[in-house]
């Protein structure tokens, strides 16, 4: 019986970018799919800086980055198309070394994510497999699933299983866990289209139309496709409201048949949910498999890989017995204490923004649930740390910007899947080290006004590039060394500037 250090069952961008970790980590990762291909109509089309950082990693966003369409915010605006409120976002390289924000076709990133997995020898992908059977045996994980193609079942083993399954999760099921429910499941009708020709009119915004009678949303997605966000009333059929001839009534407004062709209409119920136990022993839950949130913030697949970048290097310092026994389990734990708190904020946003586009006609009313830092009427993006877990004092857990080498080359090229210090200059001078920790200094990079944002003059950066904390002396950054792991992979010995 073949034998994997994890097995991914679900094969969307969550699992694949997890698999492309491990595999980079050089864990024998195996993925299976009851699919045999990835889907082919549009379903997420928005990522941000955080994700594309973590595309830099596994080596796509140079590929990726041409396949996108620029972002220059959100407008909310009432049923006379007054602006109520603005949600700009900022164009050009941002803290993370990249744009703030993307629009994307989500076809395009999982042939790039599945054409650039078949590279990694360390991960064997097996779709049309369904798996049907999943027993933690204390010491691994024993799976069973069919072979669709030819009927024939097979079992293999792994130290640990992550079910990146979605909604319906078999993983979860397995795990028993219950969701707690956030209080948003409404129904929305989806529409993709293509446009024939130009039409610069409908913009580059993403448009949120606070109509009380049917709120809507229009985003512009890469080429010349275009979204349109509907809400089905209470009453209406889904089935009906999505035939062709509805939804064009509908979208009349914006567009017209001749205009455009319908890609795809569905109706979906946006949920907002959050599993309330993320790992059972060796099972563990990504992506939409514990968490599912309304779209208004667009985080749904942004939230999915923040989780496996906070997950990857964990599993790859235990399965390399780097990290073992109760500490082992202490660092598995942190996964679920970190994730949850932020992605349950994310998830919080948008339900109270859904909730916004139902029922607010008054720039007043925005401007108070979503207030700017000068109180203009302007949203301004959430960054909310993670939840306790292996850091330290109140800058812990802070998602830390990509300094850019005196060389031009961004950080995390320069020293992938590896702890870094990043430090002002005066401050690293004299510094032991730990083995295999990086340092970067405000000597050789642009790294002051990523400090000055963090509010310290140095800190440590996890392999996921989240803060183990600040420190403003030799003893804090002291403290903080002790704090230090393994790095998932192997480095060597920097030598200081």
């Amino acid at each position: 019986m073949d034998h994997y250090d994890v097995a991914i069952v679900g094969y969307g961008p969550a699992g694949a970018t997890l698999a492309h970790l491990l595999g980079q980590c050089g864990l024998k990762t195996l993925v299976l799919d009851r699919e045999s291909a990835h889907y082919h109509l549009p379903r997420a089309v928005h990522f941000d800086a955080e994700v594309m950082r973590v595309f830099q990693w596994i080596g796509i966003a140079d590929a990726m980055e041409p396949m996108t369409a620029i972002h220059p915010g959100m407008r909310f605006v009432d049923g006379a198309g007054k602006l109520l409120l603005d949600w700009p976002r900022p164009q050009g390289e941002g803290p993370q070394g990249w744009r703030a924000n993307y629009r994307f076709h989500q076809p395009d990133l999982e042939a790039l994510l599945r054409g650039r997995l078949a590279e990694r020898p360390e991960v064997t992908v097996r779709t049309r497999c369904d798996v049907f059977h999943v027993e933690d045996q204390g010491d691994k994980v024993a799976l069973r699933f069919e072979d669709m193609s030819c009927g024939r079942v097979e079992r293999v083993t792994a130290a640990y299983v992550v079910g990146c399954d979605g909604a319906r999760s078999l993983i979860r099921r397995y795990i028993e866990s219950g969701m707690e429910d956030l209080g948003f499941h409404e129904r929305w009708l989806v529409v993709d289209l293509i446009l024939k020709g130009e039409k610069p009119e409908l913009g580059d915004h993403s448009i949120q139309y606070c109509r009380p009678g049917r709120p809507a949303t229009y985003v512009r997605t890469p080429g010349k496709r275009r979204r349109w966000e509907i809400t089905v009333l209470p009453g209406e059929d889904s089935a009906e409201i999505a035939k062709p001839e509805n939804v064009w009534a509908l979208v009349s407004d914006w567009i017209a048949p001749d205009e455009a062709e319908m890609e795809r209409t569905a109706v979906y119920v946006f949920h907002s949910l959050v599993a309330e136990d993320w790992r059972k022993g060796r099972l563990i839950l990504a992506g939409d498999a514990c968490h599912q949130t309304p779209p208004f913030m667009g985080q749904g697949m942004c939230a999915g890989t923040r989780d496996v970048a906070n997950l990857y290097w964990k599993l790859a310092l235990i399965c390399k017995g780097k990290v073992t026994g109760a500490a082992a389990e202490r660092l598995l734990d942190s996964y679920e204490s970190e994730r949850k708190p932020n992605a349950r904020e994310y998830i919080a946003t948008a339900v109270r923004l859904g909730g916004l586009i139902n029922t607010a006609g008054t720039e007043a009313a925005l401007r108070a649930a979503l207030p700017s830092a000068d109180g203009s009427a302007r949203m301004e993006s959430i960054a909310p740390p993670l939840g306790e877990g292996l850091g330290t004092g109140e800058t812990a857990g802070r998602l830390f910007g990509q300094p850019r080498l005196s060389d031009g080359t961004r950080m995390d090229d320069r020293y992938p899947h590896q702890f870094v210090v990043v430090a002002e200059a005066g401050l690293a001078e004299g510094l032991d080290l730990p083995e295999g920790v990086a340092l970067v200094t405000t000597a050789d990079s642009n790294a002051a006004e990523h400090l000055a944002r963090l509010g310290a003059r140095a800190t440590v950066l996890r392999p996921d590039r989240h803060t183990l904390g600040g420190a403003d002396t030799a003893e804090e950054l002291a403290a903080l060394f002790a704090l230090v792991l393994p790095n998932p992979i192997e480095t060597q010995q920097p030598e200081l500037v």
